[in-house]
This record gives C-alpha cells, structure tokens and sequence, in this order.
C-alpha cells in the first residue's frame, strides 16, 4: 500500500514538536459545477521545531504518535522570511 503524503500550509507552531498544516483541496462541486476549495488540518510531528507560520511542508503519514497525531514532516518546501 502507497504511503500517503500531502504538500501544506503551516497554521500553528505553538507546541512543542508539532504543528499544524492546513491542506487545501479544489474540486468542482457535483452539481453546480463551481470551483470550491476544502481545507483539512493535520497534525504533524516535527523533531526538531524547525517549521514556522506560513511555512509551505510536505507531510507523511504514519503510526499513531498521539490522540491526534498521526503524520510527520518530511521536508519544508518553502520559508517563510524571518523578521
């Protein structure tokens, strides 16, 4: 079975080893047929507290780390400017 992996948003820094990632997903609506934009948010472990707001990451699914924690970061595509 193929490992899930999912590219978003970091919302939230403020615990300690994990943050928050808002993934977006554009699909048409059945019906209307217009463009509407879904965001789930995932949290994700990060060792070493290296992700910021703003932050574009790719994460990984995996085994269970907490009561909601379930997928890692594997890398930070993009930073934000520090300042």
């Amino acid at each position: 079975m193929a490992v899930k992996e999912r590219v978003g948003l970091v919302v939230s820094d403020k615990m300690d080893k994990t943050v928050v990632v808002a993934v977006e997903n554009r699909a048409a609506h059945q019906k209307y047929g217009k463009i509407v934009a879904k965001t789930q948010r995932y949290k994700a472990h990060d060792e070493e507290n290296k992700c910021r707001v703003g932050d574009r990451v790719r994460i990984q699914e995996t085994r269970p780390l907490s009561r909601t924690k379930r997928w890692t970061v594997t890398d930070i595509l993009t930073t934000t400017a520090k300042g």
